[in-house]
C-alpha cells in the first residue's frame, strides 16, 4: 500500500492564497481542505455524499500557534505583542474570522452535512484511534499494517521532516520560520496570563457554553 503525506492537493475553497491553483482543478479534487464556514462552502455538500472531517483545536493553543505564525509569516500583520494579538484574535479581526463563530456554525448545521468531528488533543494523544476512526468514517477496512504507516506518516514528528507538510518550499521571504512549530498540547501557558487565561474560559462558556463542547488543556 502507497501512503502519501500531503499538505493538500488543493486548497481551492480555502481562505489562504495558493499559487496556480483554479476552481476547476478543485472541482477536479478528491481531496481538499478549507477554513471557511458552512455558508461559503459548495451547498453539493447538503446532499451527503461528500464528507467532511472538521478538526478543532483549544483556542489558547490555537491562539499560541497563530501568535508565533504571524510573527514569521509575511503575508498576514505581525503583531506588536501578545497582548494585541490577543485582543484582535478574540474580536475575530484575524485571518478566518471568529473562531468562536466558526466553531458554533459547523456544530449548530451538523445535521446537514455527512461530517465527523475531531480534535487536535485527539490525534496528538491517540493518534490511532483517531486514524481508525476517520477510516471507519470513510469506509476504509485497512489492515492493522497499513493503519500503523498511516499512523507514523501522519505523527508530528514525520510531517515536520516532510517537505510535503513542512512548507519548507514556501520562500524564506514569505515565511522565516517554522510552519510546523511544537505540535503540542499546552503550550498556552508559556505565554497566557492567569487573567488572560481565564478571559478565554469565559467567552467560552458565553458563546459556547450551550455546545457542551469538552476542550483538553494540557
Amino acid at each position: 500500500m502507497n501512503i502519501q503525506t500531503t499538505g493538500s492537493r488543493c486548497l481551492g475553497w480555502s481562505t489562504w492564497r495558493v499559487e496556480k491553483t483554479t476552481l476547476c482543478d478543485c472541482l477536479h479534487a478528491s481531496l481538499f481542505s478549507s477554513h471557511l464556514t458552512p455558508a461559503l462552502m459548495p451547498p453539493g455538500l447538503k446532499d451527503k455524499k461528500a464528507k467532511i472531517i472538521y478538526v478543532m483545536r483549544n483556542p489558547k493553543d490555537i491562539i499560541t500557534s497563530y501568535y508565533h505564525f504571524s510573527s514569521v509569516y509575511s503575508e498576514v500583520d505581525t503583531p506588536t505583542s501578545f497582548e494585541q494579538l490577543l485582543e484582535q484574535y478574540l474580536m475575530g479581526n484575524v485571518v478566518g474570522s471568529s473562531w468562536f463563530d466558526h466553531i458554533r456554525e459547523w456544530h449548530s448545521k451538523k445535521d446537514q452535512y455527512n461530517i465527523l468531528f475531531l480534535t487536535y488533543e485527539d490525534m496528538i494523544l491517540d493518534l490511532k484511534a483517531a486514524v481508525t476512526r476517520i477510516c471507519s468514517f470513510l469506509g476504509k477496512n485497512l489492515s492493522e499494517a497499513a493503519i500503523d504507516q498511516v499512523v507514523e506518516k501522519a505523527t508530528f514528528k514525520t510531517m515536520k521532516k516532510d517537505q510535503k507538510a513542512n512548507y519548507e518550499f514556501v520562500p524564506k521571504e514569505r515565511l522565516s520560520g517554522n510552519f510546523m512549530r511544537k505540535g503540542q498540547i499546552g503550550d498556552w501557558k508559556n505565554v497566557f496570563t492567569v487573567a488572560q487565561s481565564q478571559r478565554v474560559d469565559q467567552l467560552i462558556q458565553e458563546k459556547l457554553g450551550d455546545l457542551s463542547l469538552k476542550f483538553i488543556w494540557e
